[in-house]
């Protein structure tokens, strides 16, 4: 079964900057400086030019993978969510965890969660527990802790 790759406008934003901060700024400076690196003789011991040539690689590994995620990104924009007193993706939400206490979260896209330690991904165990909750409802979470109970105080969609 295909998951499909869902993310905000927001996200798929932050995907294509870094794209093309890699493909046209990154990378370039790199191949200057590898280029530069094996005009100096002797590559077995080239510390320039091997990290170098590291550093393209795992440049390039970087920019494949952003181009396979934007290709397959399925947006979705929370703020044209119609229904707002349930949590779905892209829902901003508060929520009171016993064993933590109040925390606020966004349900967002597996390629998002690096940009914002608030964000959480939607295959994540607390975003599929929050899932269709409402406020005032109290969900159960699986954690390594154990079971964790999550009672909902607010939802809202950007």
């Amino acid at each position: 079964m295909e998951v499909r790759n869902l993310i905000t406008p927001a996200g798929l934003d932050a995907l294509k900057k870094e794209l093309n901060e890699l493909k046209n700024v990154e990378r370039p400076k790199v191949a200057a400086d590898v280029n530069w690196a094996a005009g100096n003789g002797d590559l077995s011991e080239n510390g320039d030019y091997i990290y170098g040539k590291q550093r393209l690689a795992e440049i390039d590994f970087r920019v494949h993978a952003l181009m396979k995620s934007i290709e397959s990104a399925f947006v979705i924009d929370p703020a044209a969510q119609t229904n707002r007193d349930q949590v779905f993706f892209g829902a901003t939400v508060t929520y009171e965890s016993e064993r933590s206490g109040e925390r606020t979260i966004t349900i967002v896209g597996v390629d998002e969660v690096l940009h914002d330690k608030s964000y959480v991904s939607c295959q994540a165990p607390v975003a599929i527990a929050l899932m269709k909750a409402s406020v005032g409802d109290v969900v159960k979470v699986k954690t390594p802790a154990g079971i964790d109970n999550l009672e909902i105080i607010e939802i809202s969609y950007a």
